[in-house]
């Protein structure tokens, strides 16, 4: 895949009901280009199949020297002052048709919403709590630092327990409010289960597996599995089989096991680097297995906690963006105050917003994260030193590809909800839209 060019500036984007018609950008910014696809306008800006890179996710920077759009529009760009077409056209006296409404937000940002594939809660809340109540919540706050789509994710627990909860959830994935469920656990390894309640491990029987997949009713979209424990093979087989993303996560498999893994349909690694062996030069362990397989996505966590530095731009150089997601593992302390939250089972004291398990067996250890993934991406490009597009993508485009939503959301594209974020000069979070509401209006915040 082509990384996208298009940071571009004197950006808008158009939206009709809760669809993108244009996205449309100027002269091209210090980060990157125009869109690839994307011929100068007469006004001197480029379009890029409406604004976004041939495989999606680019970024649109408004111009800072105060310039506006072509058709005169407002910040908040409503069509009645003229602009772009309701068909994405533009009629000859600049004048909108329709019911189009662009949106010319000067020198500030404008991505892609961001899409987190692997959440356990937020705001207080958790998806395992197996209610619509704590859901909506965890889904509310997460959608006001920029994530627009989202899967939920589980932690161990006991077997029917979670099938109650995948019930529950999977009520919220038809309503729209959920992309699916993720299970994480409990078919992990007991050596590298980290946050997980060691009495509720159990090795993946396929048939543990069916249940788990059935109580979903169509909206198990990943499963996070050790597969060097019996039955974990013929487990990714059948996820593979089922059209569910079978994870490798909270594993000790050497190299060759988890090479094997992916030859059997695994095609995500679970929070790459964390509960797992460290790459050593004589066993590489599933680190090297998992980096070097280009049928593999990984995700990461980019909080300062979970992974130094180098090994974040260790993964960007091997895998690329086209193969990383930043991920926030994020427990219901996200959006909160340091103090004592559950995590399943668990209990969690969060100090100085570093999440641990406070007491048991596995005390001490790192339990998810406090991240919102608008603070990844601001510490993607400020501290580690990617560039606005990798950041998009990783962000945006590439769990977007990866969970098979690429045709609705990930990138600024014609037809696609209009689901985007806007930045301010900072990288923070001025505005939010998903499909074509404002969640924060970045006119009144």
């Amino acid at each position: 895949m082509v990384l996208p060019t298009g940071v571009v500036e004197n950006g808008r984007v158009t939206v009709e009901g809760r669809h993108i018609v244009e996205a449309v950008g100027g002269a091209a910014g210090a980060n990157g280009g125009a869109g690839t696809n994307g011929a100068p306008s007469a006004e001197g800006g480029a379009a890029a199949e409406g604004g976004a890179a041939a495989e999606g996710g680019a970024a649109t920077r408004g111009a800072a020297d105060g310039g506006r759009s072509a058709g005169g529009t407002s910040a908040r760009g409503t069509s009645a002052n003229g602009g772009a077409a309701a068909d994405g056209g533009t009629s000859a006296d600049g004048s909108a048709a329709g019911r189009a409404t662009v949106l010319d937000l000067t020198g500030h940002w404008i991505v892609p919403g961001f899409v987190d594939m692997h959440v356990h809660g937020g705001g207080g809340a958790s998806f395992s709590a197996g209610t619509h109540e704590e859901a909506l919540t965890v889904v509310r706050t997460h959608l006001r630092h920029g994530t627009t789509t989202m899967l939920a994710s589980t932690v161990t627990g006991d077997l029917d327990n979670l099938a109650r909860q995948a019930a529950a959830l999977a009520e919220l994935v038809e309503q729209g409010e959920l992309a699916g469920v993720h299970f994480e656990g409990p078919f992990i390894s007991p050596h590298r289960c980290g946050a997980h309640q060691p009495s509720l491990l159990r090795h993946p029987d396929p048939a543990d597996v069916r249940k788990l997949i059935d109580a979903a009713r169509g909206a198990a979209k990943m499963l996070t599995l050790a597969p060097e424990l019996p039955g974990g093979l013929d487990s990714v087989r059948l996820l593979a089989d089922s059209g569910v993303i079978a994870a490798v996560g909270h594993t000790d498999a050497a190299y060759d096991a988890a090479l094997e893994a992916v030859e059997a349909g695994a095609i995500v690694a679970t929070h790459l680097f964390n509960a797992m062996p460290p790459l050593l030069h004589r066993e590489p362990g599933p680190v090297a297995a998992l980096l070097e397989d280009e049928r593999v996505t990984v995700e990461l966590i980019n909080d300062g906690t979970h992974l130094h530095p180098a090994a974040l731009k260790l993964a960007f150089r091997l895998a690329g963006a086209d193969r990383v997601a930043f991920i926030t593992d994020a427990m219901g302390a996200a959006g909160m105050s340091d103090g004592t939250y559950p995590l399943g089972p668990m209990e969690v004291e969060v100090t100085d917003g570093v999440a641990r398990i406070s007491t048991g067996p596995t005390a001490g250890s790192i339990a998810g994260s406090t991240l919102t993934l608008d603070r990844a991406f601001a510490r993607a490009v400020t501290v580690d030193g990617l560039s606005v597009p990798e950041a998009v993508r990783a962000l945006s485009a590439t769990p977007a590809r990866v969970l098979g939503l690429d045709d609705r959301v990930g990138s600024l594209e014609a037809g696609k909800d209009a689901d985007l974020v806007v930045l301010g000069e900072d990288f923070g979070v001025v505005g939010v839209m998903r499909r074509g509401a404002w969640v924060i209006d970045p006119e009144v915040g």
